[in-house]
């Protein structure tokens, strides 16, 4: 089972510095993550790193540079509704 993991370069104070949320936190990638911008039609993700900000998250893909913005449900399941090419942006869109 893969541990929560941070971005490369990045501290867990630096990420609740830019989004704002003292809370933020790594979470286990080990999750269903859905790509689902269209109504009726989704893609499974595969997580690489997940970061949690109470009901919504970002995720970083394996094999992807895109970080995708989601709803995070109480089963752990994640639906992305949102891409930034960057992990800044991503945090700032919050």
């Amino acid at each position: 089972m893969a541990a929560a993991q941070l971005p490369p370069g990045w501290t867990l104070q630096q990420i609740r510095d830019v989004s704002g949320d003292r809370e933020a936190v790594a979470l286990n990638p080990n999750r269903a993550v859905k790509w689902v911008a269209f109504v009726g039609a989704h893609e499974v993700l595969h997580p690489e790193i997940v970061l949690g900000f109470h009901s919504l998250c970002l995720v970083k893909p394996v094999d992807d540079d895109d970080w995708y913005m989601g709803s995070l449900y109480d089963d752990g399941s994640i639906d992305c509704w949102a891409a930034y090419d960057d992990l800044y942006e991503a945090l700032r869109g919050l």
